[in-house]
């Protein structure tokens, strides 16, 4: 098939392409400024963003199938990526209309949905969490609201919601990988309470091409893995470096303290804080049983167990020269 992608050099997009390329898929992609970890593909490269209808009309221009990666991601309270994920969000959905794509993939989050109450099971039944006061989980949300409007009125829409993403073919690196390179190389000086669930990219990628064959029109899918702590993961860190010294656990109340001197340190090291306001309030509030049943049912989707894609994780960035 002829399938075309935005956000295809992020970590879900540089995967995604080589597990299509592979299936011998002819692909499409917008591009903007980092390409990085598809130079080599054999693809072929729109220049553009989600702004411009023009570039976004180019790109869906002959597909079949366009996926909807690009996204605005922060952690840092940026009202700019509002703009950028609804705004674009409406324009690929004017793109693919006008183009007569057959189907449209959309990437939302599980940000996109209200975690309360933790107590119970998070599923596709969630309301949409338009009233979020963190700036980006408000944004996926009215952008998925967008989406659902879209199918309402006759485009054959398949929503994705995944849970954190890591794993391999991680070049830029992400948010997710940028901490697990701090962690593992002991750049973090205290551990704090919380978790997430953490879901293996290639899971994510088989599951988005199950959802292209199989997914019902006009329905979401949530893509979850496993919940583990921060904790945890450092303890399996320090198991596959060998070793490395035991941190401390923190209260959420101190870390708050700390994050204005974590951010002033960021600025001089020129690197991105682990904890900032938002991060400390995502971990606090992370819903620990997401379940993907739904997905299970209708696409077949599994996750891998989380230990394996820790290792692959730092194996890969071992290989490609980041550890």
């Amino acid at each position: 098939m002829k399938i075309a992608i935005t956000g295809a050099s992020g970590h879900v997009g540089a995967n995604l392409c080589r597990t299509l390329l592979e299936k011998d898929h002819q692909i499409k992609v917008l591009v903007n400024q980092f390409t990085d970890s598809i130079e080599s593909l054999d693809i072929e490269k729109i220049q553009g963003n989600l702004l411009d209808p023009g570039s976004l009309k180019e790109l869906a221009d002959g597909a079949e199938i366009f996926i909807h990666l690009a996204a605005s991601i922060s952690i840092n309270g940026n009202q700019q990526i509002f703009d950028t994920n609804v705004k674009g969000t409406q324009n690929v959905i004017n793109a693919c209309r006008e183009s007569g794509v057959k189907r449209l993939i959309h990437f939302s989050s599980i940000h996109a949905l209200v975690h309360d109450p933790l107590d119970e099971v998070l599923d596709e039944t969630r309301p949409l969490a338009i009233k979020d006061h963190i700036i980006y989980n408000r944004s996926k949300a009215v952008a998925e609201q967008a989406i659902q409007q879209a199918a309402a009125g006759g485009l054959d829409i398949v929503i994705i919601n995944p849970t954190s993403v890591m794993g391999p073919n991680d070049f830029k690196p992400s948010l997710i990988g940028q901490a697990i390179l701090q962690l593992y190389m002991g750049k973090i000086p205290a551990l704090i309470p919380g978790g997430y669930d953490w879901v293996d990219v290639r899971d994510v990628v088989s599951g988005t091409i199950k959802a292209i064959q199989k997914g019902k029109s006009g329905e979401s899918y949530l893509l979850s893995g496993h919940y583990i702590p921060l904790s945890d993961i450092y303890e399996m860190l320090r198991k596959i470096k060998g070793g490395g010294k035991k941190l401390p656990l923190i209260p959420f109340w101190l870390a708050r303290i700390g994050v204005p001197f974590l951010g002033l340190w960021a600025g001089i090291t020129r690197s991105k804080p682990l904890y900032t306001s938002e991060s400390i309030e995502i971990l606090k509030t992370a819903h620990p049983n997401i379940s993907s049943d739904k997905a299970a049912k209708d696409l077949g989707y599994t996750s891998r167990p989380f230990e394996e894609t820790l290792q692959d994780t730092i194996e890969w960035f071992k290989n490609n020269h980041y550890l």
